[in-house]
């Protein structure tokens, strides 16, 4: 699987990733980059895109998504409770403890409601990898004021995905720099249950 980082527009600058697996097939992960960046890099890859999943269903996640489902026609993923309140539409919804996959790309989903009803983790155990979207950040979390957000339900969904994720993957949110599980395990405030 080879992984690839894309911003959004400012000035929120989301993480935006893509994944290539080993026999051409792609997930993207929270479209927001320009539209040219992920045609660019499919067509040099070679590669399908087949599905479309979102961490969540807030505006700076999904810029790109529509122009990218048209463009590809590959399967929008998200949780229903993110796409029943912003109004999304999803080819299939996500579960927790079910796994996406295409070739060697596996995403176990982890659902951490609280910043939205519908948030979700994406764990890639065998390359090490958490992408967590809104719900962790490097040394943050995701706002709760927002509508649908709860900061107890937020709690809950940290002590969860500490408790599920195993090992010291890399944490790559949906905004903002890049760590790992265990920094954020000793120094980040709100993992201190």
């Amino acid at each position: 699987m080879k992984v690839y980082h894309f911003l959004g527009k400012a000035p929120l600058y989301t993480n935006c990733f893509l994944l290539i697996g080993e026999n051409g097939n792609a997930i993207a992960i929270d479209p927001s980059a320009k539209l040219e960046q992920y045609t660019q890099m499919l067509e040099k890859h070679n590669a399908v895109l087949q599905y479309i999943v979102l961490t969540h269903g807030h505006y700076d996640h999904v810029d790109t998504l529509h122009a990218l489902k048209k463009q590809t026609g590959a399967k929008v993923l998200m949780a229903q409770g993110d796409a029943m309140q912003f109004k999304l539409h999803a080819d299939d919804f996500l579960q927790d403890g079910a796994t996406v996959e295409a070739d060697d790309i596996k995403l176990q989903v982890i659902a951490t409601p609280g910043h939205t009803p519908g948030c979700v983790c994406l764990w890639s155990k065998e390359e090490s990898l958490l992408f967590t979207g809104d719900t962790l950040f490097n040394g943050d979390v995701g706002r709760t004021d927002l509508p649908g957000g709860n900061y107890d339900t937020l709690m809950a969904s940290l002590k969860k995905l500490c408790n599920t994720v195993t090992g010291n993957p890399q944490v790559l949110p949906g905004h903002e720099s890049f760590s790992d599980m265990d920094t954020q395990r000793s120094q980040n405030p709100y993992l201190r249950f």
